[in-house]
């Protein structure tokens, strides 16, 4: 099993979403979180000062998922939330030793679905 956490623009989420619930990965968690990359935030303009924004805006969104369905997830997350501009995001996956459902004691990967 494997966890997927995608950093994206927040404006891709709505797409985002739509295109995991079609591969059949409804369940998510979305966190708003502020950060930057590379880029380092960007230079804004108001009532004519320049002010240096460094932390910009992103969508963390957490997935648990069979080892199997990984690649297909992470390339629907790449492909809707693809711009072609800097600041698209990352796509990060750690392997989960265990999950289980509270509800009915549930292990593994029938805890996921």
């Amino acid at each position: 099993m494997k966890k997927i956490e995608a950093v994206i623009r927040p404006q891709k989420l709505n797409e985002v979403r739509e295109s995991l619930k079609n591969l059949g990965y409804p369940g998510m968690s979305i966190t708003r979180i502020e950060g930057h990359g590379k880029r380092k935030g960007k230079i804004e303009q108001f009532r004519g000062q320049e002010y240096k924004v460094e932390l910009l805006p992103e969508v963390k969104i957490e997935i648990m998922a069979k080892d199997s369905d990984v690649i297909a997830i992470t390339k629907a997350i790449s492909k809707a939330a693809k711009t072609g501009n800097v600041g698209d995001g990352k796509i990060f996956i750690s392997p989960i030793e265990d999950i289980i459902r509270i509800r009915t004691g549930e292990k593994g990967e029938d805890a996921l679905s």
